[in-house]
């Protein structure tokens, strides 16, 4: 049997790490896709209102992104009766989901639509960004986090939820606001759609 000693040193190596190494976790991005018919950048609009992800009851969206966050935390109660969070490592998992036409395109078409989507795509990763940023300011924050006078580590929940449901509209306002430039009178948003249903 072979064995391939400089792997098994950097694996070493890794293992050894403190724990503050894992500040360097990466979120796994995927894209996802529904179908939409037409062959004009018009048709391919209207199919896209007919079929586009869900925002309500009778709200569709062109594309959308979800996320997914876990995290393995560690509480630890301390010799002055405080508990602390030791360990809070996340995991995200961040869904792009856009539209993808189901039949070839003609010529004219596809290069309208080619720059449709990219723009969407990068609109999209845009609230992507704000998920990221969101995570890495709820780890910074609660790295060390400690609340005296908790043997048993209860309090600190409650009162680590009131800050996450902080971060959380914060992030979210930053959504909605990002949606509302884009998609006003000269938007970028607004004029992607414009030039798709032109076929510019």
């Amino acid at each position: 049997m072979t064995v391939n000693f400089r792997l098994l040193a950097v694996a070493i190596s890794i293992a050894l790490l403190p724990i503050a190494a894992h500040a360097d976790w990466q979120a796994v991005e995927m894209t996802k896709t529904y179908a939409i018919t037409g062959t004009s950048g018009r048709e391919l609009y209207d199919s896209i209102g007919e079929r586009g992800p869900l925002l309500g009851p009778k709200v569709r969206a062109i594309a959308h992104t979800d996320f997914k966050l876990t995290w393995t935390r560690k509480y630890e109660p301390q010799p002055d009766g405080a508990c602390t969070i030791t360990v809070n490592i996340p995991k995200l998992i961040i869904t792009y989901t856009l539209p993808k036409p189901s039949a070839q395109l003609p010529a004219s078409t596809r290069k309208s639509w080619q720059k449709f989507i990219a723009g969407v795509e990068a609109h999209e990763r845009v609230h992507g960004g704000f998920i990221k940023d969101m995570v890495k300011e709820i780890e910074a924050m609660s790295v060390g986090f400690s609340v005296p006078d908790d043997p048993k580590c209860s309090k600190i929940r409650v009162e680590l939820t009131k800050r996450l449901g902080e971060f959380s509209n914060k992030e979210r306002q930053k959504n909605s606001e990002f949606d509302k430039v884009e998609f006003s009178d000269g938007g970028n948003l607004q004029q992607l759609v414009l030039k798709l249903v032109k076929e510019e």
